[in-house]
């Protein structure tokens, strides 16, 4: 694995002396925030990280080989440089023999930090099915990947333009764990509550700690997901929140976005219909989940 994975120094270091590490995505740099916000909150998250006692590792793909832990001018670069591809687990053996360089989405970024023998992972939120999906078949790899890669992701919740409930069915259907924090709900991204009951609650790091161990000492194949809601201060309600969603549907449809640009697209117009106020919604609701996830690493 040498020739396609490559660790910082300072990742490497703290891996091998049992130091807490927590890997965080690159798409939001890349593909989810206009520039200098991008870059702003990517080095914020991981300032936040260290300040925690936590190693921060954010993953990208740079010419050919997959980055586990980046310094300064390669954030910069993620948030700067066009052209730089959207890599899930589909995309990562074509990226990296042909040289290429991107930001990893959730299933990437699992992936890599499975790789590299890390644990845990804070991201904004995972992807899962998308509405309408009974005639697009358009699901997130996040749910597959989190059905065969044990890492655990910290999130807030799934991404609120998807059909939750049935994101959170086809979780089931996967075994993989949904533990809410310090929440009996699903949280809906955004909005502290979806209504979605969820089976499992944990209210400290340690629990979740606990919950973990128990998970790899059974030797089970499934990532499990903490649901961690925004803080009641940077939330934005459910019901504005649907109101902009419906719209942002609307208009997907009538330009005929498909694929790999749905989210982005639909993330960027809600930005425009919220005024702005999503934008600073998820730069809170990731920092939260930094803060929670290297909770739990030290834990």
């Amino acid at each position: 694995m040498n020739e396609y994975l490559r660790l910082s120094v300072e990742v490497s270091e703290a891996l091998a002396a049992g130091q807490p590490v927590v890997a965080f995505e690159s798409t939001i740099i890349s593909h989810g925030m206009p520039y200098p916000r991008n870059v702003q909150t990517a080095l914020a998250a991981e300032a936040i990280a260290r300040e925690a006692g936590v190693i921060p590792a954010t993953v990208a793909v740079l010419d050919g080989r997959i980055a586990v832990g980046l310094d300064r001018g390669e954030v910069e670069r993620l948030g700067t440089e066009r052209g730089l591809l959207k890599i899930s687990r589909r995309d990562l053996s074509a990226a990296l023999a042909m040289g290429r360089s991107g930001a990893t989405t959730v299933s990437a970024t699992m992936l890599a930090a499975r790789m590299a023998g890390i644990g845990l992972f804070a991201t904004g939120g995972i992807g899962g099915v998308h509405r309408g999906a009974a005639e697009s078949f358009d699901i997130s790899a996040d749910l597959s990947e989190l059905a065969c890669t044990p890492v655990c992701v910290v999130s807030a919740g799934a991404k609120a333009i998807l059909d939750l409930p049935r994101t959170l069915e086809v979780l089931e259907t996967l075994g993989v764990p949904v533990i809410g924090y310090r929440t009996s709900e699903f949280p809906a991204f955004y909005s502290r509550s979806s209504g979605l009951p969820l089976a499992l609650r944990a209210d400290t790091p340690a629990e979740v700690a606990s919950i973990l161990r128990a998970h790899g000492a059974l030797g089970l194949p499934q990532g499990v997901l903490v649901a961690n809601p925004i803080p009641a201060e940077w939330e934005i309600p459910r019901a504005r929140m649907e109101e902009h969603i419906a719209r942002a549907l609307s208009d997907l449809a009538a330009r005929g976005v498909r694929g790999k640009e749905v989210t982005p697209f639909l993330l960027s117009r809600i930005v425009e219909l919220t005024g702005g106020d999503s934008l600073e919604t998820n730069v809170h609701l990731l920092h939260n989940n930094v803060r929670l996830a290297c909770e739990i690493a030290r834990a």
